[in-house]
């Protein structure tokens, strides 16, 4: 149980803040087929599954292709006070079928851009930790207003998680918001992928270096697919191996090691962050033995972790 509480006495919330979407995966016979995601649903959504009072913040379609992520939501035990539904088109992202999927996204006018801030902004009080990352921040004029948030936040002594997430479409105009969202945030949580598509220019190491300097000694994350992960504290370095798993594919993967290191971080403290690098792991291969953005749940994790 998250031991932080509000004013009021109940556990305050961890919400992630950011784009819901529907995923068209290509199956292997040429066939598509369609389910919630989202980076930033799906990190709520494994948040709420693994037993965090968890609420997702952002804007999806009142049509028929928003009805599966709302019921999605409440399946997952999601708070839905800063979801909102609008009179437009879902975002859509189409996977191609293969072990390096090339996402590609359809979203001109969709929902996600429309929505609004201002009442998550007033209940920060209630608030324990926001989750950003995503396409969220690469989407103007979504992008202005999440910044606005997450600058609130700071003020108000939220915590923060950051998870770039890269995309083809953070282009050489996103430098300066993934510089601010380092600044901002008390985790990072970035791939190796995430460094080649972000610092085209850079060597791994070099990339690696420019984060840690935005970071200035908090912890971050280096995922590393099959080979496990790296976590950079302080100077520090630990590296720690991938819980080997039956994979059946790697969508959402990330996104249920960045839920698994929150989740670890708030509800256990003073384990340290190697045991919240290896919960979020195990968080991660849980996902994996799944097909979809599969959203681990409390018992999925402990099972890997008991071994």
């Amino acid at each position: 149980m998250l031991s932080s509480v509000t004013d009021s006495g109940t556990p305050a919330l961890v919400v992630s803040a950011g784009e819901a979407l529907i995923d068209f995966l290509e199956q292997q016979d040429g066939s598509w087929l369609a389910r919630p995601g989202g980076a930033g649903w799906n990190v709520a959504r494994a948040l709420a599954k693994i037993g965090l009072p968890a609420a997702f913040a952002g804007g999806i379609s009142d049509g028929p292709l928003g009805e599966p992520t709302l019921a999605a939501s409440r399946e997952a035990g999601l708070e839905l006070r800063y979801l909102r539904r609008y009179s437009a088109p879902p975002l859509l992202a189409f996977v191609p079928f293969g072990p390096n999927p090339d996402y590609f996204f359809v979203g001109n006018g969709s929902a996600d851009l429309l929505y609004q801030t201002e009442e998550l902004q007033a209940d920060l009080k209630n608030v324990a930790l926001i989750h950003f990352g995503g396409i969220s921040l690469a989407r103007p004029p979504l992008t202005q207003r999440l910044t606005e948030l997450a600058q609130r936040a700071r003020a108000s002594g939220v915590r923060i998680s950051f998870d770039p997430n890269y995309r083809k479409l953070m282009d050489p105009s996103y430098r300066p918001t993934l510089e601010r969202f380092c600044r901002l945030a008390d985790l990072l949580k970035v791939s190796d992928e995430d460094l080649a598509g972000l610092f085209p220019e850079l060597s791994p190491q070099q990339a690696l270096q420019r984060l840690s300097e935005w970071m200035e000694g908090r912890p971050l994350v280096l995922t590393k697919g099959a080979e496990g992960a790296e976590l950079h504290l302080g100077g520090s370095v630990w590296t720690l191996p991938a819980f080997k798993v039956a994979v059946r594919d790697t969508v959402g993967a990330g996104d249920a090691l960045a839920a698994g290191l929150i989740a670890s971080w708030l509800s256990e403290s003073e384990a340290g962050w190697e045991a919240h690098l290896r919960f979020g792991l195990a968080a991660a291969a849980a996902a994996c033995q799944h097909a979809g953005a599969y959203a681990p749940t409390l018992d999925d994790v402990a099972q890997l972790l008991r071994g």
